[in-house]
């Protein structure tokens, strides 16, 4: 009983240190609410497939000067042969 009551004395001891050395107080990631002013990227969607994907990652397609962006080159592809047939 008494080692364990040693450790963890110990445990909290080396704890306390560790805190107390380190300037951030503990190694742990720590996630700043502070606003940083700037957006990096938007999620738009896929007009074909419908799925969301980041707006610098897509493929652009620009149709009667209205912008599209697609997920795939495939997708695109899909969207143009349904569109010059009539069917979107």
């Amino acid at each position: 009983m008494r080692f364990l009551i040693i450790l963890a004395l110990i445990y909290f001891a080396y704890r306390a240190l560790k805190s107390w050395m380190l300037p951030g107080g503990s190694s742990k990631n720590k996630v700043s609410r502070e606003p940083t002013g700037e957006i990096d990227d938007v999620m738009v969607k896929d007009p074909y497939c419908e799925v969301y994907f980041p707006k610098r990652n897509g493929v652009h397609l620009n149709i009667n000067g209205k912008d599209l962006y697609f997920c795939s080159t495939e997708c695109r592809d899909k969207f143009i042969a349904g569109h010059s047939k009539g069917d979107v």
